[in-house]
């Protein structure tokens, strides 16, 4: 995809097959976006997808913190050709968007990380595989080919599990590794819990693990040594678990249904969630594991901030799951906003609140490098598979090249701090 004038073209494109009385494959409009993909996800899909933390405080505070900035335009300058481009970790990038690690996207379509990875090829954006992905990291290694890619770890509370998970994003062709911090325990997400609903019970979201021979290993410990089993007869709602964590298993249905192997596969999942005793002396491990970049998701505090850059991090993601995690957190823009000189040489992401292209906007001029875009691209995904995911990803680019030129900035090395007003 050719990042110069992108706006310009697909802007283009949209107004055209209006003509012809045709429509975007999925709405531009945030918010009708959203609203789309509601009426086409289960409910069960769409409440884990798009629900938050608690009373959705922190949600709603990211996406209110755009709304202190302005744009100042300049005029009048050359912005005939842009250039989206962005340097990380020694590489080029086509522009400064990633599609962010995402579990269980077979909830919102059954191609899930399938169809991501032909969108991410066909706009050149990188995809983060998701520890809790639905198709493991090396098929969808595959289906991107010399597209880069990069790893999000869950780290669980079995070390050689993790090793071997990040060992096998390095092998896979993965470019760097992020280090997710902030979920180590679930959220409290009424809508889920009003649903009685965690996919990773139906066996969901469990592909790294059931590909990978520490996990497995684990699981036939597990099974041998004997599963307590419930004496009642199951519930209709149980036996379509068990049927679910059956289908989900490796291997026949049929011979799931009778194995012991495929519940204890989702049992050694729940004990081995990532740790909630995770320190920054374990961070060093990471290091003797691979050679990779090694960012930090999840920090919300200047404090950490320094601390990472500090031990010698590659990189940091300014985060708050979105505001999944915690209700009433600090909006994660306004984290980006008082970082100052606190990052050093750290590489830094951001995510939580992006919808639009003028939010990737906002936050490169707020000191991010580059930016993760998270439920938009499900709710295109939803809509329309890969062909969905492509239309979110090029409908924000569109938008970040048009406001570069609008606001007078050819590069996107030319975005900082003077081009917002509060």
């Amino acid at each position: 995809m050719d990042a110069i004038n992108l706006g310009r073209r697909i802007q283009g494109a949209i107004y055209g097959a209006g003509v012809y009385g045709r429509t975007p494959v999925v709405p531009v409009e945030p918010g009708r976006l959203r609203e789309a993909a509601r009426k086409a996800m289960s409910d069960r899909a769409f409440a884990y997808v798009d629900g938050s933390a608690g009373r959705g405080r922190t949600d709603d505070a990211n996406v209110e913190a755009f709304g202190r900035y302005r744009a100042v335009p300049r005029m009048p300058r050359d912005v005939r050709e842009r250039d989206l481009g962005v340097d990380l970790f020694g590489r080029r990038y086509a522009h400064p968007l990633l599609l962010a690690p995402i579990g269980v996207l077979e909830m919102a379509h059954t191609q899930a990380e399938r169809a991501v990875a032909k969108a991410s090829v066909a706009t050149q954006t990188p995809m983060i595989h998701s520890t809790q992905a639905s198709v493991a990291m090396e098929e969808v290694a595959a289906e991107l080919g010399e597209t880069p890619h990069w790893y999000q770890l869950y780290w669980s509370n079995d070390d050689d599990l993790a090793r071997s998970l990040v060992q096998r994003a390095e092998a896979c062709g993965a470019e760097a590794v992020v280090v997710t911090l902030d979920t180590h325990l679930m959220g409290w997400r009424p809508e889920d819990l009003d649903l009685g609903h965690l996919p990773f019970a139906r066996g969901q979201g469990l592909a790294q693990y059931l590909s990978d021979p520490v996990f497995m290993a684990r699981v036939e410990e597990r099974a041998a040594r004997g599963s307590a089993r419930p004496t009642e007869r199951p519930t209709p709602a149980a036996a379509r678990s068990l049927v679910s964590i059956a289908r989900h298993y490796p291997g026949d249905l049929r011979e799931n249904l009778r194995s012991p192997l495929p519940r204890a596969a989702v049992e050694t999942f729940l004990d081995v969630f990532p740790s909630s005793g995770l320190t920054w002396d374990d961070l060093a491990k990471l290091r003797e594991w691979t050679s990779l970049p090694i960012l930090l998701k999840g920090l919300q505090s200047v404090d950490d901030v320094r601390l990472a850059a500090d031990q010698g991090l590659d990189g940091i993601v300014v985060s708050n799951h979105g505001g999944r995690q915690v209700d009433g957190a600090v909006a994660s823009l306004d984290v980006l906003a008082s970082l100052g000189d606190e990052v050093g040489d750290l590489t830094v992401l951001f995510d939580s609140g992006v919808r639009s292209g003028s939010d990737v906007f906002t936050a490169l001029a707020l000191g991010a490098d580059a930016v993760i875009l998270g439920r938009p691209y499900v709710y295109g995904l939803a809509l329309a598979g890969a062909e969905g995911v492509q239309a979110v990803v090029e409908h924000t680019l569109a938008e970040l090249d048009l406001t570069m030129a609008l606001t007078g900035h050819a590069s996107v090395a030319e975005i900082h701090r003077g081009a917002l007003a509060r």
